[in-house]
C-alpha cells in the first residue's frame, strides 16, 4: 500500500510564495488586530469572521451559510452526490447516517485506536533512536491502518497517497483553482472511481461482503436492502473517506510536534504524561499544541441568501447572498472574550474552546477518529523523550499549507 512517490507536489517558487508563507506566518497577528478593530471585515464579495461567538454562529446556520465544496466534489466523485456537499435537510442527514452504520464510533476504541498505537509504536520502534515525522512515521501509519480499515487495497496503476493527497489538495486548499493541479485531477479522480468500482465488484463475486472493513460492510448493507449502499454510493463514500482521511494526519500532527517542541515547558508535561500513561493529558498537550497551528486559518461558507452576521451588536455585518464568507476557526480558538489565557499553553484547557474539525453539522466527519488517534501518533515519541534533530531538518518544513519534513531524535529505551 505504501509507495515511494511524493505524495506532495513541487514547492512553488518565487516572490509569490514567499509572500504566501509570509502571510499564513502573519495571520496570528492580523487575526488579533481584525477582532479588536474590525471583527468581520467585508468587501469584493467577500468577508471574515474572526470572534469566537460569531464563528460558532456562523457554523451553527446552515440555513443562512452554506458549504462551498459541491463543485469540486462533482469533478472528484465524477457527479455523485456526496454529503460534504450537501445543505443540511433529509438527504444530507440520510447520507451521514447511512455511511455512520459502516463507520460506527465503537469501532474508535475498539479497533483503530490499538492499531494506530501499535504501527506507531513498531515505527518508532524500528527507527534507531531518529525518525522523519511527516512521512517515515504519520504518513506511513496513517494510511496503513485506514485504508485497511476501508477495506481499499492499493491499486495496481498508481500509489493511494499520492491520489488522496492531490485531491485533498484540491478540494480543500486550491483556492487559486491552479490550471497544473487540475490536470492531476482530471487524471487521478476516474482512476480513483475505477479502481473503488473494481473492488467493490471483486469482493462482491468473492462473497466477502460483511467483511469486517468498511467495504464489506456497505457490501452487507447493500445484499440487505438498506438504503444509501447502491454501488455509486459505496464508491463515493469511499473516495470521500480515503480523500478526507489519511491525507490530514501528515498535516495536523507535525505542526503539533513543532510546537511542542517550541515550548520546553510543554513538551516536558507531554513527556512526563506520556511516561506516565496519562492518555487524556498527552492529547490534552497535543490539541492545544495544535490550536498555536491549526490544520486551516479558515473554512469557507457562502451566504445563501441575505443576512446578518452578529445581529443586535455593535459589529452587527449584513452580508448579501452569494457573498464567500470565510470563518476564522484559528482566530476563534485565539480570542479571549471566549478562550480563557488564550496565549498560554494550557494542556488542561476544556474541549469546547477547540474548533480543530469545525463546528455544528458539518463538522469533519473523522472528528471523533482524529480526537483519539491523533495523539496516539506522538505517544511513542513523548514517552522516549523527543527532541529536535540537529540543524535546519529538526525544524519542520512545509509546502504550502502542507507539512514536508521533520527530523526528531529520542531514547532508544
Amino acid at each position: 500500500m505504501i509507495g515511494t512517490a511524493d505524495p506532495l507536489r513541487p514547492a512553488g517558487g518565487g516572490v509569490k510564495a514567499r509572500l504566501t508563507d509570509w502571510a499564513l506566518g502573519q495571520a496570528p497577528l492580523a487575526f488579533r488586530v481584525l477582532r479588536e478593530v474590525w471583527p468581520i471585515p467585508r468587501g469584493r464579495g467577500m468577508a471574515l469572521v474572526t470572534r469566537h461567538d460569531d464563528v460558532r454562529d456562523v457554523f451553527l446556520r446552515d440555513a443562512d451559510f452554506g458549504v462551498t465544496y459541491r463543485e469540486k466534489l462533482d469533478v472528484i466523485m465524477g457527479g455523485e452526490p456526496f454529503f460534504l456537499g450537501m445543505p443540511d435537510g433529509e438527504t444530507y442527514r440520510q447520507a451521514v447516517g447511512a455511511l455512520r452504520l459502516a463507520v460506527p464510533h465503537e469501532d474508535i476504541p475498539a479497533r483503530l485506536a490499538p492499531a494506530f498505537e501499535r504501527r506507531a509504536e513498531e515505527a518508532v520502534r524500528g527507527a534507531g533512536g531518529r525518525i522523519e515525522v511527516v512521512d517515515a512515521l504519520v504518513r506511513r501509519v496513517s494510511f496503513e491502518v485506514l485504508l485497511g480499515y476501508f477495506g481499499v487495497a492499493a491499486p495496481a496503476n498508481g500509489d493511494l497517497r499520492v491520489w488522496a493527497t492531490r485531491l485533498f489538495e484540491f478540494q480543500f486548499a486550491d483556492p487559486g483553482d491552479d490550471p497544473a493541479l487540475r490536470a492531476e485531477v482530471d487524471d487521478i479522480a476516474p482512476r480513483l472511481r475505477a479502481h473503488i468500482d473494481g473492488l467493490i465488484r471483486d469482493r462482491r463475486e468473492a462473497g466477502q461482503g460483511g467483511s469486517d472493513d468498511v467495504l464489506g460492510r456497505c457490501l452487507a448493507l447493500q445484499a440487505a436492502g438498506k438504503p444509501g449502499f447502491a454501488d455509486a454510493q459505496i464508491r463515493s463514500g469511499l473516495i470521500g473517506l480515503v480523500v478526507g482521511g489519511p491525507p490530514q494526519q501528515p498535516m495536523i500532527v507535525p505542526q503539533a510536534l513543532e510546537q511542542l517542541l517550541r515550548r520546553p515547558d510543554a513538551l516536558a508535561g507531554a513527556v512526563a504524561a506520556a511516561r506516565a500513561g496519562d492518555d487524556a493529558l498527552v492529547a490534552g498537550h497535543v490539541f492545544e499544541a495544535m490550536r498555536f497551528d491549526p490544520i486551516a486559518p479558515a473554512l469557507p461558507r457562502v451566504a445563501v441568501r441575505d443576512c446578518t452576521i452578529a445581529a443586535g451588536t455593535r459589529r452587527a455585518a449584513p452580508i448579501k447572498a452569494g457573498t464567500a464568507v470565510f470563518v476564522g476557526l484559528a482566530s476563534a480558538m485565539r480570542d479571549g472574550r471566549r478562550v480563557s489565557d488564550p496565549e498560554a499553553f494550557d494542556p488542561r484547557r476544556p474541549p469546547h474552546e477547540f474548533m480543530h474539525f469545525g463546528h455544528g453539522l458539518h463538522e469533519c466527519f473523522a472528528a471523533a477518529i482524529n480526537r483519539t488517534v491523533l495523539p496516539l501518533l506522538l505517544k511513542p515519541l513523548l514517552r522516549r523523550g523527543v527532541r529536535r534533530a540537529d540543524g535546519p531538518e529538526g525544524r519542520l518544513r512545509k509546502r504550502g499549507p502542507f507539512a514536508e519534513r521533520l527530523v526528531v531524535e529520542f531514547d532508544r529505551a
